[in-house]
């Protein structure tokens, strides 16, 4: 017996050796495979944040990937599975914050290419450790071909795509309401805004002949129009355009009425005064009746002049001194101190947004949307689980503009020269152009960066060398895009809406949603919490298969994982169960050959045909998505099939010699059928006894290819139920 099998498994001697097996035969490129006739699988990474380390979310990620990529590559396919990392934009740049503030330094005091330069420095030395990470988790990705969404070649592609969109007037510049965060200093896009619903003080104010309700006083000081729903009998008397005098916050003003649509006649008083520069709704209400617009908030979070002896104070720190005030000059009705509603914060850091208007570069949303939501409905994308589809079609429905500017050093810089006299945007790719093509004025360098989203969007295609190179024409649109529900808004669907605008194909064809993993107690991990797991560290303690097993039985797709310690122990055993099951089956076939018919009695040739029947099915269901049913399906027979059964009557059969050479022959094609099922969820395990049996093989079957599991084909042809040639 071969002296590695003599010892019990252990992982920490095995995993770092066989991984470099597999990646110096070179077999994690599908180039290897010479068959011409061989069909490409394609599945794109999804780029992992190169500002930390792994976390239990990726460990899933990479675990249900890696299924996908090993058992695509062992039937035959070109397989592909690209890997890359994510520059991460403000994810990053907000790590790096809180880094430089224990330190007692502020970005806003390093010079921009300074900054810059720090936070690259900083993601190489993470980008590292993460691949270094992702390998550890077993990852079969050709790393020959792995992308940065920072490399120039995307950087190239992302900035002509944002040339084209401008051209195509899909892309403009515009003074727009935007959501604001005072701490970080950056606009988001709606889908980075995280909304809490917050128990607040609701304030009923005297407003002339009016009462208007708020929990935001501190915005009510430009406050010069007064808006009711036309059909409102309660004010009909009041008319369009009507001024009113009255006394307000700091002295007396005059009012304007508007009536407007809008206005939901059964909230509040039915009547409200705007604040259009601080309001989304308030916004849209002083375009339509083109209304003044005023600041009263800077972007520090600060009161301007226009809220006199208030002004310069913090909003938080200028509310209730406000309410005094107005209390004291007897135009406070009644406060409610339980109002509930939902506030609008940043996702990061809690800060309540503050709309603001600036000029900021907006794409337009709904022509994409339109030609994604009809590729979506002829079902030429599957959804798995499904109900994603009818969630991505709603949004797609009412999809807004997209705000893409990002006031931060940590990205893609956005090609553009702005006009120092009218604020006209225009793209400048070869900072070519030196005076505005509008009024002529003089120019300067746009110093915003791309949110990410809007390049890691373009992932698909710029991963394989869009437009010319050979792997596009080869690999695009890929099979699969695998990763968590929770980004389908923020990546999936503009990966969709780009894809097709860029290449004018869907960018791939399945969509696989994961749920969120979760502590033993079903709670989301936060550091706060101190519930975090790090999956490497679960990995180190049991190993990398239990912790892939553990990833995998049961959890179905789009469904969130419990992940507590016992249940990776719990495949930890099952990882020595095969093992011990290895040895017994080597030590009583080391001197036998397998006939090319064994002699099996009628309970072998049952087993037989039951295994044959199991990987057809099992075949099927990997084919249909079901990693979590059959991973369990190969636990269960293993351990209670082939353990507990068949190998204990085998030992019987075997010291009696009654029909020992039908026991020994099912033992061992059992032992590396089984083998082959479950190299795509155990491979370190299946591939260390695959070299044993390797190094001591005297049978031609399967026949030697390149002597790795990884590469021998699926153990049964899923239509016939019979054994492949290899």
């Amino acid at each position: 017996m071969d002296s590695r099998l003599l010892k019990p498994y252990n992982p920490k001697e095995t995993e770092e050796r066989i991984y470099k097996l597999w990646e110096d035969s070179g077999f994690f490129n599908p180039d290897k495979n010479t068959n011409p006739d061989a069909e490409p699988f394609t599945l794109i990474m999804p780029p992992v944040n190169a500002n930390g380390s792994l976390h239990a979310g990726h460990g899933l990620i990479l675990t249900i990937e890696d299924v996908m990529v090993r058992y695509k590559r062992m039937r035959g396919f070109k397989t592909l599975w690209l890997p890359g990392l994510d520059h991460a934009g403000f994810e990053t740049q907000v790590v790096y914050e809180k880094k430089l503030e224990k330190e007692g330094r502020s970005r806003f005091e390093i010079e921009p290419k300074q900054l810059y330069k720090e936070i690259l420095d900083f993601t190489l030395a993470n980008s590292t450790n993460i691949k270094s990470q992702i390998r550890k988790m077993g990852a079969s990705c050709d790393w020959g071909r792995e992308k940065f969404t920072l490399d120039p070649d995307v950087v190239k592609t992302v900035h002509q795509t944002f040339e084209r969109m401008y051209d195509d007037d899909l892309i403009y510049r515009g003074k727009r309401i935007i959501s604001w965060c005072s701490k970080h200093q950056t606009s988001f896009s709606d889908l980075e805004i995280k909304d809490e619903e917050r128990t607040d003080d609701f304030y009923y104010l005297k407003y002339g002949p009016f009462t208007i309700g708020t929990a935001r006083p501190e915005t009510k000081f430009g406050d010069k129009y007064v808006v009711m729903h036309p059909d409102d009998e309660r004010y009909k008397e009041y008319k369009e355009g009507q001024k009113i005098n009255l006394e307000w916050i700091n002295g007396p003003i005059e009012a304007t009425v508007v009536k407007d649509d809008s206005i939901d006649k059964e909230f509040g008083t039915g009547v409200m005064t705007i604040t259009p520069w601080h309001d989304t709704l308030d916004f849209e209400i002083a375009e339509r009746h083109k209304l003044d617009k005023e600041q009263v908030i800077d972007e520090n979070g600060k009161l301007l002049p226009i809220a006199g002896e208030f002004a310069g104070q913090h909003i938080k720190k200028a509310r209730p001194l406000i309410i005094e005030k107005l209390q004291k000059k007897g135009l406070v009705e009644k406060i409610d101190t339980s109002y509930k509603h939902v506030v609008r914060t940043c996702y990061k850091c809690g800060t309540i947004i503050e709309p603001q208007i600036k000029s900021q570069w907006f794409v337009k949303m709904k022509p994409l949307a339109e030609k994604a939501l009809e590729k979506i409905e002829n079902g030429e994308i599957v959804y798995i689980p499904e109900h994603y589809k009818k969630i991505t079609v709603h949004w797609l429905g009412n999809i807004m503009d997209w705000n893409i500017s990002r006031q931060i050093v940590w990205g893609i810089p956005i090609p553009a020269k702005i006009c120092k006299e009218c604020s006209h945007g225009m793209v400048d790719i070869g900072e070519k152009i030196t005076k505005c093509k509008k009024c002529d004025g003089e120019v300067e360098k746009d110093n915003d960066t791309f949110d990410t989203w809007f390049s890691s969007g373009q992932w698909p295609f710029v991963t394989l060398g869009y437009p010319d190179s050979p792997d596009f024409k080869k690999f695009y649109p890929t099979d699969v895009m695998e990763t968590g529900g929770d980004i389908i808004f923020f990546w999936i669907s503009r990966m969709i809406m780009l894809g097709l605008y860029v290449t004018g194909k869907i960018p791939f064809k399945t969509v696989y949603l994961n749920g969120m993993v979760l502590d033993a107690k079903s709670q989301k991990m936060s550091k706060s919490k101190g519930n975090v797991i790090d999956p490497l560290v679960l990995t180190e303690k049991y190993g990398t298969d239990a912790f892939r097993m553990g990833m995998v039985v049961g959890n179905t797709p789009g469904t969130s994982l419990a992940l507590a310690e016992e249940r990776i122990r719990g495949y930890k055993n099952f990882a020595n169960k095969i093992w011990n099951a290895a040895r017994f089956v080597l030590d009583n076939t080391k001197d036998f050959k397998i006939p090319t018919t064994p002699p099996y009695d009628e309970e072998d040739k049952k087993s037989d045909e039951e295994l044959k029947n199991l990987i057809t099915e099992i075949t099927t269901e990997i084919d249909e998505y079901k990693f979590y049913i059959v991973a369990e399906k190969l636990y269960h027979y293993f351990w209670h099939t082939f353990a507990d059964i068949i190998i204990e009557r085998s030992k019987k059969k075997i010291a009696e010699n009654k029909n020992a050479d039908g026991a020994k022959a099912l033992l061992y094609t059992h032992l590396e059928t089984l083998l082959g099922a479950l190299h795509p969820f155990m491979p370190f395990i299946t591939e260390e006894i695959w070299q044993i049996i390797k190094s001591r093989r005297k049978v031609g079957t399967p026949t030697e290819t390149s002597g790795l599991l990884m590469v021998e084909q699926w153990p049964f042809d899923s239509a016939q139920g019979k054994p492949k040639s290899i």
